[in-house]
């Protein structure tokens, strides 16, 4: 488990595509005063290019994208500064990586929803490149992360404020929030 007596500290707001970790990561660090980074940004091109295009990723292409998520919370901790990053982390082999980029000071917010919500969301995103015909893969690579250390499931059926206060509060009984 993460050091929670004091700062700083990483969490990862992580899911499938359309589950909310853009949305629900920037409003939980509003409300903690944190650094958020959007993890798809630090996607190389090459990803986003192949992701547009309806290919799924494989752990090789992701694993260099990994490094620079763990390569950027690393830095802010460094910097004494606490951060919150989106990213799907799919697999365990992933949110392992991520851990040990940070010594294990690092918190998991998974979004959990029905395929069916999930499709829905999907559809109504406008301007993302990730098509929704990929909600199937990432769905089979989803390693759902129950029982590992630091992770907190909370269920996506409902408003974006609701989702984050129902983050916040798990958070905070963690001693984290």
């Amino acid at each position: 488990m993460p050091e929670t007596s004091g700062p700083p500290f990483a969490i990862i707001v992580m899911g499938v595509s359309g589950c909310g970790k853009s949305s629900v990561g920037l409003k939980i660090s509003e409300a903690l005063g944190m650094q958020f980074v959007e993890g798809d940004q630090l996607h190389p091109a090459s990803n986003v290019e192949k992701m547009s295009r309806g290919i799924p990723l494989t752990d090789d292409d992701r694993m260099p994208w990994l490094d620079l998520i763990g390569q950027t919370m690393r830095a802010s901790l460094d910097g004494g500064q606490g951060v919150i990053v989106s990213c799907s982390a799919l697999k365990r082999i992933y949110r392992d990586r991520l851990r040990n980029a940070v010594n294990n000071n690092l918190f998991f917010v998974y979004l959990s929803g029905s395929k069916e919500l999930l499709t829905m969301r999907m559809g109504e995103r406008k301007g993302h490149f990730m098509p929704p015909s990929l909600l199937e893969s990432q769905l089979a690579t989803l390693e759902v992360p129950t029982g590992e250390p630091g992770v907190l499931t909370v269920d996506i059926d409902g408003t974006i404020e609701g989702i984050t206060q129902t983050a916040l509060r798990d958070l905070e009984s963690l001693g984290i929030a």
